[in-house]
């Protein structure tokens, strides 16, 4: 070091840090042969602390007092510490030998884990899964003395990049461990993201207090599946979007006959909405059998389709004294433009105790509303 920088360190009397690259984690303050003078003034800003070591000693007993944010004056009464590891019992000369370190404390965000190879989870309803995850972590440094110690030793500056290759080894080898044991079903673990990442940060924070640290969060960005389990999942919705439609059909069947019911002029209405239904759920059928076969509505229609499901009403019909049906609403329309049934014929459905006039059946008198009588013989 020249001469003019020996002398300017020598009358500099302040100690701070002031930098603002958001990366450096720790620093050392550099003076003259690390001498500071009696009465020196500590800057500690916001964000920081200040740790003060007995002339470069890294032991755990030599790394003395720690500065919280403030300004304070080097001496005896703010150095307790160091003032017993140096004898100091009515003051000391100016100056002394010590090392002062900053460390910034605020949240260090946007780092990277992810594990080195899958995990395997016993799940209930696919069996063993091989699964991988990766995503971010947020720390900051909350025992400056054990971090110095055990991770920044003699550097100079410490920075994010000097410990997030041996941090994401260690997260991303616990959350291997951590993963089997979470108990949430593959199939939710998307869905789940957050309570994934709430119970790995319970299962691996001690690892980071051993080291000065707080692990503040753990975020799970992405787990990837097997390709087939994604596709069993896939195939698990196709299945529940069909039975969604069929229920949509029955819905808008039974909205409609209500409204008829209300208002006889709706009858037209009603079987128009009827048909509807009909349709909706047939193409949900039309669905449930291509997803069965492995075909789609473009592919070969199956040999032995299953029967559509019964409609939300269905009356059994007495045609030419035989029993007839069972007839839904849009069947019954056909057979009364066919003139096999009107409102003097007899009608049973489940439930009734006997056979009894259409006429008389709440559910099929908007059938007769405004409808010619049957043309004579």
């Amino acid at each position: 070091m020249g001469l003019w920088n020996k002398l300017t360190n020598e009358l500099i009397d302040i100690v701070e840090w002031t930098e603002d690259r958001p990366e450096v984690m720790a620093h050392r303050f550099e003076r003259y042969q690390n001498e500071l003078k009696n009465g020196a003034k500590l800057t500690v800003r916001e964000g920081q602390l200040a740790v003060v070591v007995n002339e470069g000693q890294l032991g755990k007993g030599q790394v003395a007092d720690v500065f919280t944010p403030g300004m304070y004056e080097l001496n005896t009464q703010n150095l307790p510490i160091l003032a017993t590891l140096k004898g100091w019992k009515y003051g000391f000369n100016s100056p002394f030998k010590a090392e002062v370190y900053f460390f910034n404390t605020r949240k260090f965000t946007d780092m990277k884990w992810g594990t080195a190879g899958p995990a395997t989870m016993r799940d209930p309803e696919f069996g063993a899964v091989r699964v991988t995850a990766f995503g971010l972590y947020v720390i900051r440094i909350t025992d400056p003395k054990t971090f110095l110690v055990d991770l920044m030793g003699t550097k100079a500056e410490f920075t994010t990049e000097d410990i997030e290759a041996n941090l994401r080894g260690k997260v991303g080898l616990r959350i291997k461990e951590v993963m089997p044991e979470i108990g949430v079903p593959v199939i939710d673990l998307e869905g789940k993201v957050t309570l994934v990442g709430e119970k790995i940060k319970e299962r691996i924070a001690a690892d980071f207090t051993s080291m000065g640290l707080e692990l503040c969060e753990i975020q799970v960005q992405d787990i990837g599946l097997p390709e087939e389990v994604e596709k069993a999942i896939d195939q698990q919705g196709a299945m529940r979007a069909i039975g969604n439609m069929q229920q949509f059909g029955q819905y808008q069947a039974a909205q409609a006959m209500r409204d008829a019911a209300q208002n006889p002029g709706m009858a037209g209405t009603m079987m128009g909405v009827g048909v509807g239904g009909m349709l909706s759920q047939g193409m949900g059928n039309l669905f449930q059998a291509g997803a069965q076969t492995g075909g789609g509505i473009a592919g070969t229609a199956p040999a032995a389709a299953p029967p559509p499901l019964p409609t939300a009403i269905s009356f059994h019909v007495a045609i030419n004294g035989q029993q007839a049906g069972p007839f839904d609403l849009a069947a019954l329309q056909a057979q009364m433009a066919a003139g096999n049934f009107n409102a003097d014929s007899l009608v049973w459905k489940a439930g009734m105790s006997g056979w009894a006039k259409a006429s008389e059946q709440a559910e099929l008198t908007m059938l007769f509303a405004n409808t010619p009588p049957p043309l004579p013989v």
